[in-house]
């Protein structure tokens, strides 16, 4: 009787506890569409495009100093679990003027993990409001043309987030400042859009079959 417990213990819950999460995954695991349809990096000085990518769209503004910290901890915490994943990438819009800043920037991660997925792209203060405006959150760009939070942007251009957060209803962006919001609520909305595309990629090809 005890070997038969042991055994149910070591092999069959780990089963039932993973298929009940996989079912919820399956199940419930999309993340809401918060706007339809976000600006383009037209205008912008890059080649990068939103379209096609899942994004994580973040404003440093100007005063440059005062963001390394918020970079540094989205690079941690978000970049690098998932900078392998095709068609992932960070997307930081920078005022003109702030091309030795993103060089430095640039050292500094880059000497932690490979940055390839990183976009810095260049514009002005009204091509970055408009961008920023398109959006359509509750949130405001500082004097400095930045923000601390960042946005997840689907393929298609959505912007992604939770229309139902416990802490403040509709969350439209995560606050790089805090560690805490990183990593107990945007990892985990990352992980569900990942898998909302792993699935959908699995369901055509299985239909192409």
């Amino acid at each position: 009787m005890k070997k038969t417990v042991v055994l149910i213990v070591l092999f069959v819950l780990p089963l039932v506890v993973y298929m009940f999460f996989a079912s919820g995954v399956t199940n419930f695991g999309r993340l809401p569409v918060l706007t339809e349809e976000v600006g383009e990096l037209d205008g912008f000085q890059t080649e990068a495009r939103l379209e096609g990518k899942i994004t994580i769209l973040c404003f440093s503004g100007s005063e440059s100093a005062t963001r390394e910290g918020n970079a540094f901890n989205l690079n941690q915490k978000i970049y690098k679990p998932f900078y392998e994943f095709t068609d992932f990438q960070v997307v930081m819009v920078v005022p003109l003027g702030q091309e030795e800043f993103v060089s430095n920037l640039k050292k500094e991660l880059g000497a932690l993990v490979d940055i390839g997925n990183w976009e810095f792209v260049y514009g002005s203060r009204e091509d970055i409001q408009e961008l920023f405006e398109s959006l359509q959150t509750d949130l405001e760009l500082d004097a400095t043309g930045g923000t601390p939070y960042v946005f997840i942007i689907d393929k298609d251009r959505k912007l992604r987030g939770r229309n139902a957060d416990d802490d403040i209803g509709t969350k439209y962006g995560f606050n790089t400042s805090s560690v805490a919001d990183l990593n107990n609520k945007m990892k985990d909305d990352v992980k569900i859009i990942l898998a909302e595309y792993r699935l959908a990629l699995k369901k055509n090809l299985a239909e192409r079959q």
